[in-house]
């Protein structure tokens, strides 16, 4: 019979803990797993260091069934991964003639027909390993398994691990465990304080079955509660969760803007796409982090018609008609600049929706001294208007796009649900 399996993930890298690069391989591998029903318990990141990945390595299979590892496998000189996988297996590196031939023809399409010593390193694994060739890459991935726990070794490169993973380590799994079903839905709730949604829903949230679990996951003023069921019968989890989603219905109707969705940008697409409505955008402070968040949606070209960035204000008067005496009375970074420049954009993309942000993002203040963390938008829906401010001065540079973005987004999505009911 099958066993049941959990997983834990070990990132490797120096450049991670310093902050340089961003593991994106263990939100990636965790997402695939999930899609099969293995749990990942927990995530672990470690230096290139032979004794910090060794003790990761216990941990991490004390408290779970599969372990992988990214990273630190490469040919250069601080790479001690494998060193580190064959004295915590007591094995030894040997030479695999299958992955040095890989190596040698993939060096070949590289150009790279001198095959350097440093290189043939990369084809040593480990003496008991299953080893799954690497075809976008010269490191292999190894599989060692041992006393019931299976540990996987991958490299650090996020496009060799991604068909790595979905292609070749996904099907191994499936095969070798028994597989529950993770059922998740996840309902935005927005203009409700945490504490007091947390308070509202508490009885229906105790009286929750063993098998479903509650996550409340806030971004920006926006509340995700994630109700994830777990189980061997999909369509009974899907059912329990309908049930319980019933009876939370009364707590929270009025403040949820989607039943089913999980980022704002695709609970919009799904409105817009629905409803046959186009939408552009006229960013300032924001620089297109609004239009990123849209276009990052697939089929987002049948509502999104384009976005401009007129950051300098003689460019928001040339291009979208905002009036000089406006900014002259007003500065740049007011409402009335915020309307004219959201009307502007509505009729050069001839668009149902137009949005437009206009602020300070810091961390200097801009040729009118206004505050920095200071920004208007407007939501613009056919001739409907709303035009809000936020201040925002603890935020760095990034965030504060991040979140004007979101929050615009979000308004727009509570402007559309309201104007449906």
């Amino acid at each position: 019979m099958k066993k049941v399996a959990t997983a834990a993930l070990i990132t490797i890298g120096d450049e991670i803990l310093s902050g340089i690069t961003v593991d994106t391989n263990s939100s990636f591998i965790a997402s695939e797993l999930k899609k099969i029903g293995i749990p990942v318990k927990q995530i672990f990141t470690v230096s290139d260091d032979i004794g910090s990945i060794k003790t990761a390595m216990k941990r991490a299979l004390d408290i779970a069934e599969i372990v992988f590892t990214t990273g630190g496998i490469g040919p250069t000189k601080d790479d001690k991964t494998k060193t580190a996988y064959a004295e915590f297996f007591q094995d030894k590196l040997t030479l695999d003639e299958e992955t040095f031939h890989h190596l040698k023809q993939l060096l070949i399409k590289r150009k790279r027909e001198h095959l350097l010593e440093i290189n043939k390193g990369q084809a040593e694994v480990l003496s008991k390993a299953k080893v799954i060739q690497n075809d976008n890459g010269t490191a292999p991935c190894m599989v060692i398994e041992e006393n019931g726990k299976t540990a996987i070794c991958l490299p650090g490169v996020p496009f060799e691990v991604k068909p790595l993973v979905g292609e070749k380590i996904i099907p191994f799994l499936t095969e070798k465990y028994q597989l529950n079903h993770i059922v998740t839905r996840i309902i935005s709730v927005v203009n409700f304080p945490e504490s007091l949604l947390s308070e509202t829903i508490s009885d229906w949230e105790l009286a929750l079955p063993e098998q479903i679990s509650l996550s409340y996951l806030p971004i920006g003023t926006r509340i995700k509660l994630r109700l994830t069921a777990v189980g061997n019968d999909k369509e009974a989890l899907e059912n329990e969760l309908n049930d319980q989603i019933s009876k939370l219905r009364p707590y929270i109707e009025g403040h949820v803007i989607a039943w089913d969705g999980n980022e704002i940008q695709v609970i919009l697409k799904e409105i817009l796409s629905d409803r046959n409505l186009t939408i552009s955008t006229a960013e300032s402070c924001t620089g297109g982090e609004i239009a990123k968040l849209i276009t990052g949606v697939s089929g987002c070209s049948t509502t999104f018609l384009g976005g401009i960035i007129p950051y300098d204000f003689h460019k928001k008067i040339e291009i979208l008609g905002v009036s000089p005496r406006t900014i002259e009375e007003k500065t740049v970074v007011s409402a009335e600049v915020a309307q004219e420049m959201s009307l502007g954009c509505q009729k050069l993309f001839k668009t149902d929706i137009s949005v437009s942000t206009t602020g300070v993002a810091g961390p200097n203040t801009d040729e009118f001294n206004n505050q920095v963390g200071e920004v208007f938008y407007s939501i613009r829906v056919k001739d409907f208007e709303q035009t809000n401010r936020l201040f925002l001065p603890h935020l760095d540079r990034k965030d504060f796009m991040f979140f004007v973005a979101q929050r615009v987004l979000q308004d727009l999505v509570e402007i559309l649900v309201k104007e449906n009911d």
